[in-house]
């Protein structure tokens, strides 16, 4: 779970060991226990006058937003300082989840060990549902996570509107073990500077792919991606590719993370106008961000052809804004140059730069 901000955070006071009296543990009960297998970042503030050594308590119990009471066991960090009046950020596992009326119940091992069932008797798991003016329906948020950022960005000129939406599901396995999932991003370009505002034509990328955590800190991919621009007949672009990715993140202090995600692929198929895309795309990309916690973040992507010499490079830029409730807000900046911004423009190149707000980074 990622935390967005430290003040609006639900906090739960927690009993301390006398070492760490004046560490005030912070910590946002996650959405259900499925989300808490995932981690649980708890922050320690420093209240004192004199710097602290970073060690929490070494269990902390809460009550995900389901109602399931949670058991929550530090995973160290390390051996940090926390300054008078500030605060360090550590990692929890799930370490138990208690019975409760929809939730069996389950240990966890506090590593990155799969859940075991308890020897204690419990019903079977039973569906989450969610209420709504449109009816009842089966909840998924607990298997629903952010996947490329969500966002609207604006420009000057050519630039106009760009426009995404994307998220993954987790479709088999559980949140720390090898797990199957379906993601799905849209992207949309709106030529604003044209008298009628067209929408021009949209990219759609399906994904399907296994995903597999590498200790705490890595996590390999092996999947299949389809992108296509929605058109028929001799404007269409279908293009089928096989991947395999990882992404290591390290940890630079003070709340400073720097993330890399090397990338391949082939192509399965190329289909109508697309067949020379390779000269474009080339068969690798290179992503980087280095973010702090609830601060800034620059995030950027390269791919393209060597053989060529084409391809493009992609920047996003953002800091909190504001948070409402479990959505964040932040502002939001995004530059492209090259090839292949919009899928039906693969073989042209564009340099955009826009600003805006967007809901996931």
């Amino acid at each position: 779970m990622h935390s967005l901000a430290i003040a609006p955070v639900l906090a739960l006071l927690v009993v301390a060991t006398p070492a760490a009296a004046q560490l005030r543990p912070l910590v946002e009960p996650p959405a259900t226990a499925d989300a808490a297998r995932e981690g649980v970042e708890v922050f320690l503030l420093n209240e004192g006058n004199i710097a602290l050594p970073a060690a929490g308590p070494g269990t902390i119990e809460t009550v995900a937003k389901d109602g399931a009471k949670l058991r929550l066991v530090a995973a160290p960090d390390g051996q940090a300082m926390v300054p008078p009046g500030g605060f360090a950020r550590m990692h929890y596992r799930l370490a138990a989840v208690q019975m409760t009326a929809r939730t069996p119940t389950q240990l966890v091992i506090a590593n990155d060990a799969p859940p075991i069932q308890a020897t204690a008797p419990s019903k079977p798991p039973v569906e989450e549902l969610s209420r709504s003016s449109n009816g009842t329906a089966t909840a998924l948020a607990g298997r629903i996570s952010p996947y490329e950022p969500t966002y609207g960005v604006y420009g000057p000129g050519a630039a106009g509107a760009k426009m995404q939406f994307s998220a993954a599901i987790r479709l088999l396995g559980d949140a720390d073990g090898l797990r199957l999932k379906g993601a799905y991003t849209q992207t949309m370009f709106w030529a604003l500077d044209r008298p009628s505002g067209p929408i021009r034509p949209t990219t759609y990328s399906p994904e399907l792919f296994a995903e597999l955590p590498i200790g705490r800190s890595a996590i390999i991919a092996a999947g299949y991606r389809h992108d296509s621009n929605g058109e028929a007949g001799g404007q269409s672009i279908d293009v089928n590719r096989i991947f395999i990715r990882a992404t290591r993140t390290f940890d630079l202090g003070n709340d400073w993370r720097f993330e890399l995600t090397p990338q391949a692929w082939f192509y399965a198929s190329r289909v109508g106008r697309g067949t020379d895309l390779d000269r474009y795309w080339g068969y690798t990309s290179l992503s980087a961000s280095i973010a702090q916690a609830d601060g800034l973040k620059i995030a950027g992507t390269v791919r393209g052809n060597p053989g060529t010499g084409k391809g493009s490079g992609e920047l996003f830029i953002s800091y909190p804004l504001t948070r409402v409730g479990p959505v964040g807000l932040y502002f939001f900046g995004q530059a492209f140059t090259g090839y292949g911004e919009a899928l039906s423009r693969f073989d042209s190149s564009d340099s955009h730069a826009r600003i805006g707000i967007a809901f996931t980074r």
